[in-house]
């Protein structure tokens, strides 16, 4: 069996860890060897993803994967949506989760993460994108040292802990591994490769 080398558009390395850890053993999952600055002003996951896969694609000419993901609350109107890294983006996100834990005092607390993964070979001119999410809610208090980001505020659908108190279980459950698991699952089939 052939191995796809596939470069991811971050250098975020907990993105690199648990999208390697998703990854089926047909594929080698490697760190953008540079920063590629990518202007994400899409008004979607998907566009800003699709945008980060082409951007490293290019300059790469090499197989990219890239994914967009953030927390939509609902009650907030989707806030802070595609904004969810750049919402006050020099702040650490202990300050952030404190903000809209004081937005949501007497709003309902439904909310879920979203991820939209792409796929890009340049060489083939294939581009493939695919959404997932998981949805829960906020909790009334930050909780957990796990995860990153967001995830010691947000209890999944089904269960009384946050992703911040149950990280393992967080990498299994979580909207970036649904998605890459949807685009592994199809990889195969629409790169015309019988050796995947």
């Amino acid at each position: 069996m052939n191995v796809l080398r596939i470069y991811i558009a971050t250098t975020n390395s907990h993105k690199v860890e648990e999208i390697r850890e998703i990854a089926p053993e047909w594929t080698e999952i490697l760190p953008s060897p540079e920063k590629i600055e990518v202007i994400e002003d899409g008004e979607t996951f998907l566009e800003n993803s699709v945008k980060k896969a082409i951007a490293y694609g290019k300059k790469l000419k090499l197989p990219v994967i890239a994914d967009d993901s953030g927390l939509v609350i609902y009650s907030l109107g989707g806030f802070p949506g595609v904004t969810s890294a750049r919402f006050m983006e020099e702040h650490p996100y202990e300050e952030k989760m404190k903000i809209i834990l004081r937005m949501l005092e007497g709003k309902d607390r439904r909310a879920a993460f979203v991820c939209s993964a792409t796929f890009f070979d340049p060489q083939k001119n294939l581009l493939v994108s695919v959404e997932d999410r998981i949805e829960g809610h906020i909790a009334e208090e930050i909780k957990g040292t796990g995860g990153f980001g967001y995830d010691p505020f947000f209890i999944p659908e089904g269960y009384d802990k946050t992703f911040g108190e149950m990280p393992k279980l967080k990498k299994k459950l979580s909207h970036r591994s649904k998605a890459f698991k949807k685009l592994f699952s199809i990889l195969p089939r629409i790169s015309g490769s019988e050796n995947l």
